[in-house]
């Protein structure tokens, strides 16, 4: 077991674990995934037109991944991100985590499989009037756990985010990124296998953002999780994800691992990657730019 989920219960992984599980499986699958958001009839005036946010997305993601959803605003990222864990109940297609279809769950099963599931949200989300470490042990109360147990915890993965000294802290006395470290513990305090994040950077300054990024890399290899990650900023896909698709008009236009895609595909020029090839080795490597115009000679 890895040092703090084997101090957190019986449900601690190891680091490597999700690592042997045979290639070709994959913690999330979600096949021909339609959801639609029926326009009201107003009182006075026309119809506005349906939204048709997800439109038979097909999705992929392995054990041990780092997987990002990139894609303009309104292409339907956060109602797939949000129909992975049913919080968007999709109108067709199924969504299988961990080997469960959650569509076909009751009401019960679907509570317990989200057990599996931890989501960190763009603003945060915490009880303003509970400190830092009374915010991490709230799900852990739902689970029925002692005082005495939660507490233990909570604080124990509060220092693991690198905020020992912030447990008694309310939120109006952090700042954005320890606001969203202690929103990563909370995630974390049910010992999930998949963490959701729903654009989680894009409240915080660059630096601050990078320390996140980091961070969620390192507990994805200390904890052998699973990371689903929406954002609208290449940046974040290239800093630490494994694998990426790009969402447009609620489908999926490409989805590849990172060291796979060649320089004309959609996908690298969402992402602004340039292929070039080495003059020593005649190799092939990607590079990372921040502007299209760049050139390479």
């Amino acid at each position: 077991m890895c040092g703090l989920f084997a101090f957190l219960g019986p449900r601690g992984r190891s680091p490597t674990c999700s690592l042997l599980i045979a290639p070709g499986l994959h913690v999330i699958t979600l096949s021909d995934v339609h959801k639609t958001f029926r326009a009201r009839r107003p009182l006075f005036g026309a119809k506005k037109p349906d939204v048709h946010a997800l439109n038979g997305v097909d999705l992929h993601v392995q054990p041990g991944e780092i997987y990002g959803v990139v894609g303009p605003s309104g292409a339907g990222k956060s109602t797939l991100l949000r129909s992975i864990n049913l919080l968007e109940r999709p109108d067709r297609g199924s969504v299988i985590v961990n080997d469960q279809d959650l569509t076909t769950l009751s009401a019960t099963k679907l509570r317990h499989a989200r057990h599996d599931i931890g989501m960190i949200f763009q603003h945060f989300n915490l009880l303003a009037r509970s400190t830092a470490i009374e915010n991490v042990a709230l799900p852990l109360q739902l689970q029925g756990l002692s005082k005495t147990q939660r507490r233990q915890r909570a604080a124990a993965l509060l220092e693991r985010v690198g905020l020992a000294d912030k447990l008694d802290a309310y939120p109006a006395q952090l700042s954005g990124g320890q606001k969203q470290r202690v929103a990563i513990a909370r995630a974390l305090a049910v010992q999930p296998k998949v963490l959701l994040s729903d654009e989680a950077t894009s409240a915080l300054d660059s630096e601050t953002a990078d320390e996140v990024l980091a961070l969620i890399r390192q507990l994805r290899d200390d904890f052998g999780l699973t990371v689903l990650l929406i954002t609208h900023d290449p940046y974040v896909v290239r800093s630490i994800c494994d694998s990426a698709a790009l969402l447009q008009d609620g489908r999926i236009a490409q989805a590849a691992a990172l060291t796979e895609l060649t320089p004309d595909s959609p996908l690298a020029r969402r992402l602004k990657i340039a292929t070039l090839a080495s003059e020593t080795t005649g190799s092939t490597r990607h590079r990372f730019v921040d502007v299209p115009e760049v050139s390479y000679a």
